[in-house]
């Protein structure tokens, strides 16, 4: 089984993005970064991904719209995210 794609929307120094990052990394996933600090096309096609989303980290697992670091967390607490990752 392949993984899923994951997208990650994030901007430079956040912390919240670096423990959603170190999270999947722990877990052997690679990902998609997009760098939103300053805007431009990738923030619009978060927000047309994720229209009520105005933090970061935003993270997309497949077509899963997982949502911010907590939520991320929140997935590996319960078990769920290998399940997710695994595709």
């Amino acid at each position: 089984m392949t993984q899923p794609n994951i997208d990650i929307y994030s901007k430079f120094t956040c912390p919240f993005c670096v423990r959603a990052k170190n999270l999947l990394k722990g877990k052997g996933a690679e990902f998609n970064e997009f760098d939103i600090t300053m805007g431009g096309p990738k923030k619009a096609e978060m927000l047309e991904r994720a229209p009520n989303a105005r933090t970061v980290p935003q993270i997309f697992i497949g077509d899963l719209h997982v949502g911010g670091s907590d939520d991320l967390a929140a997935l590996e607490r319960s078990g769920q995210l290998d399940a997710l990752l695994a595709g």
